[in-house]
């Protein structure tokens, strides 16, 4: 098969399995009632593979098919564990291309060999990326680079934020997501601003990370030298996907205050989520509490990015906390305290930005 023509058949199967997944579900989280506030849950883990980077993974096959850096054959490599790993490998099966993930040697590579792909685990963490860069140079592959590959990726109409929006009867009040790569939220950002839509982003953020302080300081290369402890979000340095400008308020979340959340998630929709959706949770409620100090009404939106039984083996477990010193169960009573008793969501040290 020519060059051209595998490339042509490959978007088209890459844009056939976009159609043919449904749209993610909207699912209402429960608030007390005769609150005027909506909280709303964008249900990412009703992907075919179950998380949020289903979407990127796709974007980025495509982008790199479309510049000629994938061909038929070629052996596609990546630096990550995780969902992206996941992801990534559901779309080589896919297009019947070679896959391999460079991931940290405590990294669980079960997901991705499940779908045919291999894992190359590597000691310390941080040596993934040089050795993804050289094992694509070895074997005549195309390493994706997804934090970097995200700053410029096509959606080709599928992205959260065009299938978020068509769902809602009107604009959000807040839409909340966290920050990986931040793709996510530029394309969220953008839509808003695209279509002039009332509605304002905020990013959630964990400990470690560099996205707060980059975003408050205004510094573009803050780096904090640390990994973040919630899976799938924060970063030690800004990415080139995440888009600082088009955020309006970046919110720091504490890690116990994720696992906390999650937990609270699970008790009340059933899922069992990572600490991320957690993550995201604790923002959104952030911003319901402060539209009901305003005396305003609407909705708030935001991500589960996966729901996964492996998780109850992490965030849901007590001995995986204490074993990590994140002690869950002030931030438990804090949920408890607002969502079924109606209390006031009473501010803790973490240090926040104020809105732009």
């Amino acid at each position: 098969m020519s060059g051209g023509t595998w490339a042509v058949e490959a978007i088209a199967k890459l844009d056939g399995e976009r159609e043919r997944t449904p749209p993610t579900p909207l699912r209402r989280f429960p608030l007390p009632a005769g609150w005027e506030v909506r909280l709303w849950l964008k249900d990412e883990s009703a992907q075919p593979t179950g998380n949020l980077k289903h979407r990127l993974a796709r974007a980025l096959f495509a982008r790199a098919i479309t510049a000629g850096l994938i061909t038929e054959g070629t052996t596609v490599v990546e630096a990550t564990g995780g969902a992206m790993a996941v992801a990534q490998a559901y779309f080589a099966r896919l297009l019947g291309l070679p896959y391999v993930a460079v991931m940290p040697k405590r990294s669980s590579g079960e997901g991705v060999e499940r779908l045919g792909g291999r894992c190359l685990h590597v000691d310390p963490p941080l040596a993934i990326y040089a050795e993804a860069a050289k094992l694509a140079e070895r074997v005549g592959g195309h390493y994706l680079d997804h934090y970097t590959s995200a700053a410029d990726v096509d959606w080709r109409g599928g992205s959260l934020a065009e299938e978020l929006f068509g769902q809602l009867e009107e604009c959000p009040r807040w839409v909340v997501v966290g920050a990986g790569t931040g793709a996510t939220s530029a394309a969220v950002g953008r839509h808003l601003r695209t279509h002039d839509l009332p509605g304002r982003l905020a990013v959630v953020d964990p400990e470690n990370s560099a996205y707060f302080p980059g975003w408050a300081s205004g510094a573009a290369d803050y780096g904090t030298g640390m990994p973040s402890r919630i899976e799938g979000i924060g970063r030690p340095r800004l990415e080139p996907g995440f888009v600082p400008d088009l955020v309006d308020l970046v919110v720091p979340v504490p890690d116990a205050a994720s696992v906390a959340a999650a937990r609270r998630v699970r008790r009340d929709i059933g899922s069992p989520v990572g600490p991320a959706s957690g993550t995201n949770l604790w923002g959104a409620l952030e911003m319901v509490t402060r539209m009901r100090a305003q005396g305003v009404g609407g909705d708030v939106v935001t991500v589960l990015g996966d729901a996964d039984p492996r998780h109850l083996r992490t965030c849901h477990d007590d001995t995986w906390a204490a074993d990590r010193g994140l002690d869950w169960r002030p931030y438990a009573e804090r949920l408890e305290r607002l969502l079924d008793h109606g209390g006031p969501w009473r501010p803790d040290s973490t240090p926040e930005a104020t809105p732009k």
